[in-house]
């Protein structure tokens, strides 16, 4: 059986709406850019065609992926009362010893991280260490840039 991926609400609703996105005007766009490029003559030394062809392989695998992803779903509820412990839908403040500043994460899935935007997945490093943690806990990242010493200061939904 395939792993679950767990995804908020916003996270689905993001992903079915890329995947129409791309079934519509992305499978519209290319098959225009492929005709157009027909035009064009001999298709073997046509890289305008080969170029259309490459991107609608692309965004026939993005469909591909997006569907086997939606077959395996786990939508993240919204936590009732106040969280105890750190899971997937949670913001979570942290102090980061090293750098003596606080910090403040979305947990979600691995869909949905996006860390420019404080959106930290379960499976990251941050987000391995801290799954299950109460505030007050202490805890020790292995990330590629080395050690981070963070403590909870708080959850919230």
């Amino acid at each position: 059986m395939a792993k679950a991926i767990k995804v908020t609400e916003e996270g689905l609703k993001k992903l079915q709406d890329e995947l129409e996105n791309l079934k519509t005007v992305g499978r519209a766009d290319i098959a225009e850019k492929i005709k157009v490029a027909r035009g064009y003559g001999d298709l073997s030394e046509n890289s305008e065609y080969d170029e259309a062809k490459n991107e609608q392989a692309k965004i026939e695998a993005r469909i591909v992926e997006i569907e086997a992803m939606l077959k395996n779903i786990e939508i993240i509820s919204d936590i009732k009362g106040a969280a105890k412990t750190v899971m997937v839908g949670v913001k979570v403040k942290l102090y980061d010893e090293e750098f003596d500043e606080e910090c403040e994460y979305r947990i979600v899935g691995s869909t949905e991280a996006d860390p420019m935007n404080n959106k930290i997945s379960d499976e990251s490093p941050i987000g391995r260490a801290i799954m299950g943690k109460k505030i007050g806990d202490e805890v020790i990242a292995e990330t590629p840039a080395g050690e981070m010493k963070l403590k909870i200061l708080g959850i919230s939904k």
